[in-house]
């Protein structure tokens, strides 16, 4: 059995870690999608819980880019209720279309927003429960 990884803080998880860059890899090569659904969807969680983001937005996103697609998603005017977020998940939709050919890699992106909804949601409900 191997041994478990170190733990590392939010920061650090943030600063070894470019979403953009892992969404643009990780849709479409094998080789970046344990990344992706990763640390990709932890520092994207981090980054949107500090922002404010409900679990429920991320998911409400996922499900438009389940329908529409990538590239519709990032062209709503207000993905998420609140403008620096949607913004910051404007950019990463936008990315994750440029380089998505195929209904698997929509999925796949679908699947990564409901990940991050889904680690946002845990993070929420363990701070509640330790307070």
């Amino acid at each position: 059995m191997s041994p478990a990884p170190d733990s590392r803080t939010d920061d650090e998880v943030l600063a070894a870690t470019d979403v953009a860059v892992l969404l643009r890899y990780g849709l479409t090569q094998d080789a970046f999608r344990t990344a992706l659904f990763g640390d990709g969807a932890v520092a994207a969680a981090v980054t949107l819980d500090r922002l404010g983001v409900l679990p429920r937005s991320l998911v409400f996103v996922a499900e438009i880019v389940r329908s529409g697609g990538l590239a519709y998603a990032a062209q709503l005017p207000e993905p998420l209720p609140s403008p620096d977020p949607a913004e910051l998940l404007r950019e990463w939709l936008t990315e994750a279309a440029r380089v998505t050919t195929t209904p698997e890699a929509e999925t796949r992106a679908a699947r990564w927003l409901t990940a991050v909804a889904e680690i946002i949601a845990l993070r929420r409900a363990t701070r509640g429960s330790s307070a």
